[in-house]
């Protein structure tokens, strides 16, 4: 697999291809809270700075009617200072391409939550300072509350809603803001729908994939890397993290009986698995 398409595979009738906005390098500890580094240091190798590279996953289903795009990166709008703390890499564009699509065929994109690495690519920054929509023929879909919840701009995490990447949208009627818990995409993208799993914030969303009886979960930052499938791995971001044990817990109970295929947004070497438990009941990858 090459560093700008991390995993393709088929789901039924549809086509997977995990595209990459590259890596970005966040503080080991906010990966993973009250973990001790004695413990995650043995799966993943900090640098100097005691940061970790992490993957910025953008899953592309191609459905045979529809290309949609779940998640979109960094995007090309941090700060030069911003650039440097976290690595951004601005590849997604490249990745799409080496996966055969053009921004323009694009037709639907949905993000799991507004953090600004996910949605990043929603707009694209201009030396000017405008913003302009990366995929211009496409419905983008996100949370209601999660936009609210960026308007209000807690101290806590107003750093990662960044509202050019969302706003513009909703003014113009290009993004479709959801209120249920629960929500099928509109009917032109059959097989597709949403489902709340909070923890991370309060309305992260998990993205469910189904084609000829075959599954698949983009499971957004509620397990953000293959190392977070322990259930009390939580990470430092997650505004709930006793929440996000319960979710994941919750979680589990469907995707390991039906067995689902797992997609994550930050693991850069094994971006999709299915999993099973191990002789000690822990989920593990399959």
């Amino acid at each position: 697999m090459s560093d700008l398409i991390r995993a393709e595979r088929t789901l039924g009738d549809f086509r997977l291809t995990v595209c990459t906005d590259g890596t970005a390098l966040f503080d080991g500890g906010a990966m993973f809270g009250v973990v001790p580094k004695t413990l995650w240091s043995r799966k993943v190798q900090a640098d100097e700075q005691n940061r970790i590279a992490i993957g910025l996953n953008c899953l592309l289903v191609r459905t045979g009617r529809h290309n949609v795009l779940i998640e979109t990166g960094f995007g090309n709008k941090l700060t030069s200072k911003q650039r440097e703390i976290y690595g951004a890499q601005q590849l997604l564009p490249k990745s799409l391409a080496a996966a055969g699509i053009s921004p323009e065929e694009i037709d639907i994109v949905i993000n799991s939550h507004l953090h600004w690495d996910h949605c990043g690519w929603n707009m694209t920054g201009h030396p000017d300072g405008s913003v302009t929509p990366t995929f211009p023929n496409a419905r983008y879909f996100a949370h209601r509350g999660e936009v609210l919840h960026g308007h209000q701009q807690h101290l806590r995490d107003a750093v990662s809603y960044v509202s050019d990447n969302y706003d513009p949208l909703i003014k113009a009627g290009q993004m479709t803001l959801i209120d249920k818990e629960r929500m099928a995409v509109p009917e032109i993208c059959g097989g597709i729908w949403v489902e709340l799993y909070p923890g991370h914030t309060a309305q992260t969303m998990a993205i469910h994939i189904e084609s000829k009886g075959e599954h698949a979960v983009f499971i957004s930052d509620l397990i953000p890397t293959r190392h977070h499938l322990d259930v009390t791995w939580a990470m430092g971001f997650d505004l709930d993290p006793i929440r996000t044990i319960d979710e994941r817990k919750r979680y589990f109970a469907q995707a390991l009986p039906n067995h689902w295929l797992t997609i994550f947004p930050h693991d850069h070497e094994l971006p999709m698995t299915y999993l099973k438990q191990d002789e000690r009941g822990r989920v593990v990858p399959e």
